[in-house]
């Protein structure tokens, strides 16, 4: 596919999110009421809401975000930088900052593996419990459909099929692109931020996981794959 889009002008992003308390019963009443009725669909009766509880970091509303990975091109290099850490208003106020200063041009996109439906959303909903103003790039409202700078690579892969879900692992796996996967995957990150208390773990899988979401749009795009020697962390 040919997407005419100079490569230089997309942000590449990934986010690891958790639980916004690392167990059950440190929820008051009133919020494992609210998530019993949030998750009900999902858990049928196959779980409890306290076993259920360690998926809540899927939903903005009962999880944060832990870490924000971006990576773009700059002079033959891809360059990736994380915000990350305990304090999630920090992650996202420099998150928006960088939005503001670098990529708020309209020729500008945000790119992630089902960012639509996941990464996006779910930045700016806790930016929006956090009070902090959204950054253009995430304020939607009143935008056509066309008009929205978001690329996401799992929707270009369902060439509008909707039924159609593919993992990252799936798709870098046969794509020939080295699997961002190697460490953890997205369930293990809430029992290495609460209980290993490893941010660097995750920070790893995170950027890996943003430079895999690169590789596919260049494997779409039918261009050379990166190098190791071409990724800086910066």
């Amino acid at each position: 596919m040919n997407l005419k889009l100079k490569i230089a002008n997309i942000l590449f992003l990934d986010i690891e999110t958790v639980p916004l308390e690392s167990n059950w019963n440190s929820l008051s009443e009133a919020h494992q009421n609210l998530f019993e009725k949030k998750t009900q669909y999902q858990r049928k009766e196959e779980f409890t809401s306290e076993q259920f509880y360690e998926r809540a970091g899927i939903w903005a509303e009962f999880g944060k975000i832990i870490c924000i990975s971006v990576g773009y091109f700059a002079e033959n290099q891809f360059r990736v930088t994380s915000f990350y850490g305990d304090d999630e208003t920090k992650i996202l106020v420099n998150f928006k900052t960088l939005l503001d200063k670098h990529f708020s041009k309209p020729s500008q996109f945000l790119c992630a593996h089902n960012g639509k439906e996941f990464d996006f959303p779910f930045i700016a909903r806790r930016m929006i419990v956090n009070q902090i103003e959204l950054p253009k790039k995430l304020n939607l409202f009143g935008k056509k459909p066309w008009e929205v700078p978001h690329l996401d690579t799992l929707e270009l892969w369902k060439f509008g099929d909707y039924k159609h879900y593919t993992s990252l692992k799936l798709l870098t796996s046969i794509l020939g692109i080295p699997s961002p996967k190697d460490d953890i995957d997205g369930s293990e990150v809430a029992a290495v931020y609460y209980e290993e208390k490893n941010i660097q773990r995750i920070v790893n899988y995170c950027e890996k996981d943003t430079i895999a979401v690169a590789q596919i749009l260049l494997k779409f795009n039918n261009q050379e794959l990166l190098k190791e020697d071409a990724i800086v962390r910066v």
